[in-house]
């Protein structure tokens, strides 16, 4: 089993979105939960979801675990952010450059598949 944890916020009605976030930045937070969702579950890699918006002690809990050199200068971390069990791995531009640069498994703390393309590119590496 693997221990990727995704935060993420998720509200039930719009509304509630739009009193958390301005509409803009709640849209675009959605779209990068997304893209890594569609990611995690395209590759077949386990993941348990945490939502922040409708409980208090995710929110809390990823508030204590994104550590300060990652956290914005002011205000809160936002979601997507990523932890491999209670280690910190990072947002969604993290994310983005580790699956540029075909090194997600990496980044996420996990052996690549074999035949994937990061796989391909260690062996290529070490070679």
């Amino acid at each position: 089993m693997h221990n990727v944890t995704l935060l993420f916020l998720a509200a039930k009605r719009e509304e509630d979105l739009l009193l958390n976030l301005v509409a803009s930045v709640g849209k675009e937070i959605k779209k990068q939960q997304q893209d890594v969702l569609g990611f995690l579950e395209a590759n077949k890699i386990e993941f348990e979801e945490k939502d922040i918006a409708a409980n208090e002690e995710n929110r809390k809990w990823m508030r204590e675990n994104v550590p300060e050199d990652s956290r914005p200068a002011s205000g809160n971390p936002l979601p997507p952010r990523l932890f491999n069990d209670s280690r910190y791995l990072g947002d969604y531009e993290a994310f983005f450059e580790a699956r540029e640069n075909n090194a997600v498994y990496a980044f996420l703390g996990l052996t690549a598949p074999p035949g994937s393309k990061e796989a391909e590119a260690l062996a290529k590496q070490q070679a």
